[in-house]
């Protein structure tokens, strides 16, 4: 595709149109003369529908260790053979000096996030109390949970404890994903995705990239996300773990991630595109340059099993590239 095309696309999604499928995987094999307008394209959509206002959240690790699940990027499954902490619900305490020390650092929202395939029982009761409680104590703080294939009782319970959006990964396309994972299927998530959207639940879905996936892969991704039109998207970035089958993984390059953060904010262009887990993998200089072309938010502090960056480093960047805090 070449710069005009790409001019020509950019201007149909300014006045509120958007890509064709068949468009946006013809930038799968982007040119290095194009390389520069396919930015500069995403660049103008993010200034024109994103605000200013950089979109915060953290998240904490409320349950870890010991899932059933096969996910071969996840230190937490109990498949493989890793290092990490393993522990159950994080009490009560806890869980509201994480949230208290977020409040603080002015983030705008929190997530309690839990190992496992779902959540039930006592440990729903216990969470759904962390919640009402977090709403009593912070009221401006946006609530935010990701607890695995929930059923429609359990989004209901989170939605009037105070949760606003419900965050699920669909991780990968669906072309890729079933060599990522057997125990369960992307259709599981469409329906937990479903079920949180009728309990009156926002909904957040990304995924990670540089799992061994093609670029187009990556636009069939960014694609099928489309089709749910998710309110946040975060893009990870692969950190690969010892003793997960994907450990050996090589990083991707900048303009690797560059161009696929520019090619996701073109097809998703009122999306929140964040900044999530394996972020350090990239360069503080190619960090700078996504928050110019497309990222417009982030997950920031601890991320799980990998130490994120530090909230006040984050602000700092932030800022300088034009955001409001």
């Amino acid at each position: 595709m070449n710069p005009q095309q790409i001019h020509d696309i950019k201007e149909r999604v300014l006045a509120g149109g958007k890509i064709s499928r068949q468009e946006a995987l013809s930038l799968a094999d982007i040119t290095p003369e194009s390389r520069q307008a396919l930015r500069e394209a995403a660049s103008e959509i993010t200034a024109r529908f994103s605000t200013r206002r950089f979109d915060s959240c953290s998240i904490i690790s409320a349950r870890s260790g010991r899932c059933p699940e096969d996910c071969k990027w996840c230190a937490q499954s109990a498949h493989y053979r890793t290092t990490i902490d393993t522990y159950p619900l994080v009490d009560r305490d806890t869980c509201m000096e994480m949230a208290d020390h977020n409040h603080r650092a002015g983030i705008q929202r929190f997530s309690l996030v839990t190992s496992g395939k779902s959540v039930t029982g006592k440990a729903l009761d216990t969470i759904c109390s962390y919640y009402s409680n977090l709403r009593e104590k912070h009221p401006e703080m946006s609530l935010c949970a990701s607890m695995g294939l929930l059923d429609y009782d359990a989004m209901t319970r989170l939605r009037e404890a105070g949760v606003q959006r419900y965050h699920c990964n669909m991780e990968s396309s669906r072309s890729f994903f079933p060599t990522l994972c057997t125990t369960h299927t992307q259709d599981d998530k469409l329906a937990t995705i479903e079920r949180a959207r009728r309990a009156g639940l926002e909904i957040c879905s990304g995924g990670i990239i540089g799992m061994g996936e093609t670029m187009r892969q990556r636009i069939e991704f960014a694609l099928e996300l489309r089709e749910i039109a998710p309110a946040s998207i975060p893009i990870n970035v692969l950190q690969p773990i010892p003793g997960t089958p994907l450990e050996g993984m090589d990083p991707i390059s900048d303009d690797e991630y560059l161009d696929t953060a520019a090619i996701f904010r073109i097809i998703h262009p009122k999306a929140v595109l964040r900044f999530a887990g394996g972020r350090a993998r990239i360069s503080p200089s190619a960090q700078r340059e996504a928050l110019k072309i497309a990222i417009n938010g982030a997950i920031m502090g601890d991320m799980l099993t990998t130490i994120g960056s530090q909230i006040e480093d984050d602000k700092r960047m932030v800022k300088e590239e034009g955001y409001e805090w």
